[in-house]
């Protein structure tokens, strides 16, 4: 879906932001379907992101074994390799929620408005990429409560930043109203499918495994360093930010994944810490704390990141066969080949078409990523193009005109039959594709039908889909 928002440039999506949009466009000026290309500002954002964190402990007064040390610790983490190598909008939060925790860093510790400025783009930037940014902004109202950076900000022309914030986000914020404001229609969703039924101990969790267990140590020692360092005057605006960022996404049941950048900014001080309280005293601790960490992201990273080849993965991760399949969490192992089982058995369904039904039919895609995948890859298999009434996908289908009086459908265990017939009046389902890596009971099967007779119009189709994107 984010390649294909490139074919879409706008002011926002259903689900996020527009920057990735504009990502996506340029990337598909190269008209190509190479994963390199469609990964060029990824990689490029991961660079940037290393960059910005060396900088930061520099700033923050760690010198070179803190750097490493920091860099050793994100690098081990199987959450980076996949968070920060993948084209979604993730590892750019990263970046500007980072590129904003460096400027507001350098603020606190000289109170120079220019860092104010570079502060107030970042976490602008940082919108327009992913709302969850907001938790950074609500942890920058602690600089309220100390007197030092309180009468800095609240002078006379702070109310230029605050009208620079809301010039960057505002045609967002018009998009989004012009559309009846559908990302709160997806918070919900989420909240009701899956952030209600997370629990404390299980995100704690979550966050500990992915992040390396053995960084534990740091961003824990990053923490007490915060809170017990001396002349920390400075700090303490900087403590109390990150705190409260970290409070709200307790409190609001946030996945795992969102409070990686605020561990990031620990596990910055828990270097800064490791330098300055245990190697100043033995150095020597260096040495096995770094095997430590090779050791363990030698064993983790290809739990985050697909290094392996697919048959190695399953012996090196211990995966035993069970009910004919081999239960793999990381799609990446086996995407490409579930995807060209999926388009051949698609190619197969549509050449079986007589001539007269091929020329008008479409693909009808019932989850998001199924449609984005067909007009990824038709070309190839010289297929139609693809629709869905799915997230973003809804905004891209006609708005007017009659179906096709025959359209080829296809879902995994997220729809069925009875899902199809309601908009048709013949559904046969012909084909079903089998994944014998596929961790969900319903990813196991994908089923492809033939449609034919249709009940509604796409003028119909859209209003019945109007309250049901999410689903």
């Amino acid at each position: 879906m984010h390649i294909e928002t490139g074919k879409h440039l706008a002011f926002g999506y259903m689900e996020f932001p527009p920057l990735i949009g504009l990502l996506s466009f340029i990337q598909n000026q190269f008209h190509s379907q190479s994963v390199f290309v469609h990964h060029i500002f990824s990689h490029i954002a991961s660079l940037l992101i290393l960059i910005l964190i060396a900088l930061t402990t520099v700033k923050l007064g760690g010198k070179s074994k803190a750097v490493f040390i920091v860099l050793l610790c994100i690098l081990t983490a199987p959450a980076f390799g996949r968070g920060h190598q993948l084209f979604q909008p993730v590892v750019f939060i990263h970046l500007f929620w980072l590129f904003s925790f460096y400027q507001l860093v350098r603020y606190v510790t000289t109170l120079d408005k220019k860092y104010l400025l570079y502060l107030t783009i970042g976490v602008g930037f940082g919108f327009l990429t992913k709302y969850d940014i907001l938790f950074f902004i609500a942890g920058l109202t602690g600089l309220l409560l100390f007197k030092r950076t309180r009468s800095a900000i609240l002078q006379k022309d702070s109310w230029k930043y605050i009208i620079l914030f809301l010039v960057l986000i505002a045609p967002n914020i018009l998009w989004q109203y012009n559309h009846g404001f559908p990302v709160f229609d997806m918070f919900l969703r989420l909240y009701e499918t899956q952030l209600d039924k997370l629990t404390i101990v299980g995100v704690l969790e979550s966050i500990i495994i992915s992040l390396n267990p053995v960084t534990l140590i740091f961003w824990l020692g990053g923490l007490f360093y915060l809170f017990s360092v001396k002349n920390n005057f400075i700090y303490r605006p900087i403590a109390l930010t990150i705190v409260m960022s970290i409070t709200l996404l307790a409190l609001t049941k946030s996945k795992a994944y969102y409070f990686y950048p605020t561990m990031i900014t620990l596990i910055i001080f828990g270097g800064i810490w490791f330098e300055q309280k245990i190697l100043s005293r033995r150095q020597w601790i260096l040495y096995p704390a770094t095997a430590l960490l090779v050791l363990s992201g030698i064993v983790l990273i290809p739990f985050g990141l697909a290094v392996l080849p697919l048959n190695t993965f399953i012996k090196f991760a211990g995966i035993e066969k069970k009910d004919n399949r081999y239960a793999i969490e990381y799609k990446e192992y086996y995407s490409k080949t579930q995807w060209d089982k999926t388009m051949n058995g698609l190619k197969t369904v549509y050449d079986s078409l007589p001539m007269n039904e091929r020329k008008d039919c479409l693909i009808w895609g019932k989850h998001y990523s199924q449609a984005g995948g067909v007009n990824l890859f038709r070309d190839n298999y010289k297929m139609p193009k693809a629709f869905s009434y799915h997230g973003s996908f809804y905004l891209w289908t006609p708005e007017k005109g009659e179906l096709p009086k025959t359209v080829i459908a296809f879902s995994n265990g997220e729809a069925g039959i009875d899902f199809f017939q309601s908009f048709f009046n013949s559904v046969v389902a012909v084909k079903r594709i089998y994944n014998p890596y596929a961790d969900d009971e319903k990813d196991l099967w994908q089923t492809i039908y033939i449609c034919k007779l249709p009940k509604l119009n796409f003028e119909q189709l859209r209003s019945e889909f109007k309250t049901r994107i999410f689903e």
